[in-house]
């Protein structure tokens, strides 16, 4: 019996040595790659994958693929309730995607501009003050990277107390988070152009270009074993072995704990989670019947409550019978946490103060995407703390060159990371390293 073993044993390392190099590493794993999420890096991994000839897998926790890139439909109009810009559209791969999809883009400067107006506590205010902060913000932010030092917002206004108000303002709705938590730095690295936008959505976009990857829905990874050749990746579904695995989950789910790592990760790329943090940016859809409150399309409302945050709302998008609601910070996680009923309650009483009490009569329903309680996000996008400008490059850095976390808050361009915090830059990410996986 031993010695039938043994010649079996044999015979099957002989025919497995008998193969050429590149079958014979295809043995040892299922797949080459791995890809954790199916978002916009995850999407941009695959397909790179595809177009080299890597056999892969994706991965999602989620039960549709996009992510935090996500058209909501759910009131009977489209309104994108995560990204909504294709920025620096110059060079923004969902560009020239949508150009092979045939999907319509408009620039945002085009559009038909509505009314701008500005509350406090529910009463109008001018808006004169805060176009003025703005401005200067925008001297100390876009500038010359050697001037802007790696402090907060609040540091780098710090000489001038009447623009913290704005630094505050910009922290929360362009961030998602306060603004003592953001390096200004980190912020002013990010590339500025063009910005385009999908009329029938962003995410729908995604959704269309996504269909031609094959993703496993509903499949949340677990845990991911790096302590023999390549990489084990645990999941509801069973284990899979591949050569390296792309781990595009966002960086508020990773801190988080969600997926454990055998070993350990690296203390560099420990540093870089812990340098970066996920802001509260949140969108609540509300839709309304009957009447338009004497607005015309594409208007903005502005309510600001001092000490706690603003609200912008944007009225009457590409004309369709919507407000969607948006603000960040701790006024955005404070609100979430009273639940969805409470949250739109509380959209409507600053609509009310506004608009008077048609707007309670006029609303039909409404839907809450509060990123930073879905448990597939734990928050809108990454920002660097202050101090800690370094750590998106330290999380880049691959693992063993078997992980690579690729996504918005790893999204290098020319070294500077500019492409952070975008669905672009997302996309970007996992291309790079699909590319830098061998085989």
């Amino acid at each position: 019996m031993a010695s039938a073993l043994t010649r079996r044993s044999l015979l099957h390392a002989g025919s497995t040595l008998a193969l050429p190099r590149a079958l014979r590493a295809q043995a040892l794993f299922d797949v080459d790659v791995a890809i954790i999420g199916a978002g916009s890096a995850g999407l941009g991994a695959a397909r790179a994958c595809m177009a080299q000839g890597k056999r892969f897998v994706v991965l999602e926790a989620r039960g549709r693929i996009g992510g935090r890139v996500f058209t909501d439909m759910s009131l009977g109009a489209p309104y994108d309730a995560g990204a909504y810009y294709i920025h620096w559209a110059e060079r923004n791969p969902w560009r020239d995607i949508a150009a092979e999809l045939d999907v319509s883009l408009r620039d945002e400067s085009a559009l038909p501009s509505g009314e701008w107006l500005s509350f406090e506590n529910g009463a109008r205010v001018e808006r004169s003050a805060r176009r003025r902060q703005f401005a200067e913000l925008s001297r100390r932010f876009d500038t010359d990277l050697s001037e802007v030092p790696d402090v907060s917002f609040v540091e780098r206004v710090a000489d001038a107390p009447d623009l913290l108000p704005g630094a505050r303002g910009l922290a929360r709705m362009a961030v998602g988070e306060e603004a003592e938590r953001v390096s200004a730095l980190d912020y002013a690295r990010l590339w500025s152009g063009d910005d385009l936008i999908v009329p029938d959505g962003y995410g729908a976009l995604v959704q269309r270009f996504g269909a031609q990857v094959p993703v496993r829905l509903a499949t949340p990874v677990a845990h991911i074993r790096w302590d023999g050749q390549g990489v084990v990746v645990e999941s509801p579904a069973g284990s899979l072995t591949a050569r390296a695995a792309i781990v595009t989950v966002p960086v508020g789910v990773l801190s988080g704990g969600a997926i454990r790592f055998t070993p350990e990760l690296p203390v560099v790329t420990r540093e870089g989670l812990g340098g970066l943090a996920m802001g509260a940016l949140t969108k609540i859809g509300l839709r309304f019947a009957g009447t338009r409150f004497g607005l015309p399309a594409n208007s903005n409302l502005w309510d600001e409550i001092p000490g706690e945050g603003g609200v912008n709302f944007e009225c009457w998008p590409f004309d369709r019978d919507l407000i969607v609601a948006i603000f960040g910070g701790d006024f955005a996680r404070a609100v979430l946490a009273q639940g969805e009923r409470a949250a739109v309650e509380i959209m409507l009483d600053r609509l009310s103060a506004m608009l008077g009490e048609e707007a309670r009569r006029a609303f039909v329903g409404a839907s809450v995407n509060g990123w930073a309680t879905d448990p597939f996000s734990m928050g809108c996008y990454s920002h660097a703390l202050p101090g800690q400008a370094g750590a998106r490059a330290k999380l880049a850095q691959p693992v063993a060159e078997r992980i690579w976390f690729a996504g918005e808050a790893t999204a290098a361009g020319d070294g500077d990371f500019g492409a952070a915090m975008t669905a672009g830059g997302a996309y970007l990410a996992g291309e790079a390293a699909a590319r830098a996986v061998k085989v």
